[in-house]
């Protein structure tokens, strides 16, 4: 990822400095556990305690020479550990540590992610509740449907990143996996207590069967919710692009004062944070695939998903926390223009209100198709002519054998489209 989306504490995980610490603590338990079954002397395990650390720039140049990232490791921790080095990554295999120590990456992003999603939970159910009865159009396919209010918008994205929270945190703790099980994963060369020890140790549950490698659906899904994730980032982004439209300008993104939003034009004020999410929600996503197709390795393991998720892991991680950071920034700054709405919701002289007709008639003996034949009819004229909907109703005589002029009058003046967003909010927005 350029460091345009880096923040400090995501690209701190991802960093070489941080596996390898990460590497060396796995190594150390792994020691300390095997002294205390008796499998290395206990002098060696304290050695490897006090001695044990590495130089991320040594380890770069050996694996010039190796080829092995793991092997160039072990060999520059040797040097340190000096004469009980021999007893360093006993029994244990490359993958148990990459794996183990790339699920604490992982961990360590889902708990970083997982912050930055509960404050933007406070945010949107803050900005739900202030605009709970800001009433505004609602639309289905872009068009005028019923109304609705900026607030119940809200609270749908709301409990849309409720949902999402519940996945990563389930995803977090599918991935949070510790596997030392030796080459192929029979634990013939490592006691099965080392792996219990170090899970322990470092709060991660023992994988259930490993084939050498932490099984890759566990990653799969990790990233398929951040997928998901991306989605819903994305969706709110795409809603306030199509709000700040200046025939519409319902919402619109913080402007600062020094702000510039063309090149060319100084009137520009363009949705930009909200366009850069919809981008970086599609490259998100684009982790999916790879991870799925990861599951699918030969046999007990071969290497082709390491360059993937060497790659994936560290950069969608940082897209993510990015993105949640500026979608906050976004929902504690956009600019609500309630007039606007309201003038919105007047643009078509009271069309909106053609199912509440509708559903009078039915009460008053018709059928629906003859109930809806007369409604449309009039919404038509009154589409097509720019009319009053009122206007137009209150004409058509064979709608005024069922309602009154005064009934119609007050069908169309009482506001009943919202009158249950006291208990959507009282029992769904909590």
């Amino acid at each position: 990822m350029i460091p345009r989306y880096n923040r400090p504490k995501i690209e701190k995980i991802w960093t070489l400095e941080n596996k390898f610490k990460i590497w060396t603590e796995i190594e150390i338990l792994i020691a300390e556990k095997l002294s205390d079954i008796g499998i290395i002397p206990k002098i060696a395990a304290k050695e490897i305690r006090k001695k044990a650390k590495f130089n991320v720039n040594e380890i770069n140049e050996l694996e010039k020479q190796t080829r092995h990232d793991v092997n160039a490791y072990i060999d520059n921790v040797s040097k340190y550990i000096g004469k009980h080095s021999k007893y360093f990554h006993h029994g244990i295999t490359s993958s148990d540590i990459i794996d183990t120590g790339f699920s604490i990456q992982l961990k360590q992003t889902g708990e970083i992610i997982s912050k930055e999603l509960k404050t933007l939970l406070k945010n949107l159910k803050s900005k739900s509740l202030k605009y709970k009865n800001t009433a505004m159009i609602g639309r289905s396919h872009g068009i005028h449907a019923e109304p609705i209010t900026f607030g119940l918008k809200l609270g749908s994205f709301y409990n849309e990143f409720k949902r999402n929270l519940k996945r990563l945190e389930f995803a977090i703790e599918e991935i949070s996996i510790c596997s030392i099980s030796g080459p192929v994963g029979t634990y013939d060369s490592i006691d099965p207590r080392v792996e219990k020890y170090v899970a322990n140790k470092l709060k991660l549950k023992s994988e259930d069967v490993s084939t050498q490698i932490i099984p890759r659906d566990r990653h799969a899904f990790f990233f398929s919710v951040l997928g998901i994730i991306a989605s819903s980032i994305e969706r709110f982004a795409v809603e306030i692009r199509h709000l700040q439209r200046t025939e519409l300008l319902e919402v619109e993104e913080k402007f600062n004062p020094k702000q510039k939003g063309s090149s060319a034009m100084p009137h520009k004020r363009n949705p930009v944070l909200s366009e850069n999410l919809t981008g970086l929600s599609r490259y998100i996503r684009s982790a999916v695939i790879p991870s799925m197709e990861n599951v699918v390795l030969w046999h007990e393991r071969d290497i082709s998903h390491s360059s993937v998720e060497r790659i994936m892991a560290p950069d969608i991680s940082i897209a993510m926390d990015f993105s949640l950071s500026r979608l906050n920034e976004i929902v504690t700054t956009m600019k609500v223009y309630p007039e606007n709405m309201k003038k919105n919701l007047s643009l078509l002289g009271g069309l909106h209100n053609s199912q509440k007709i509708l559903l009078k008639l039915t009460k008053k003996g018709l059928s629906r198709q003859e109930a809806y034949s007369i409604v449309q009819k009039n919404a038509m004229e009154a589409w097509n002519n720019k009319r009053n909907f009122y206007d137009v109703l209150k004409t058509d005589n064979k709608l005024l054998k069922y309602l009154s002029k005064e009934e119609l009058k007050n069908i169309l003046e009482i506001d009943t489209n919202n009158s249950k967003i006291d208990w959507i909010f009282k029992n769904k927005i909590k």
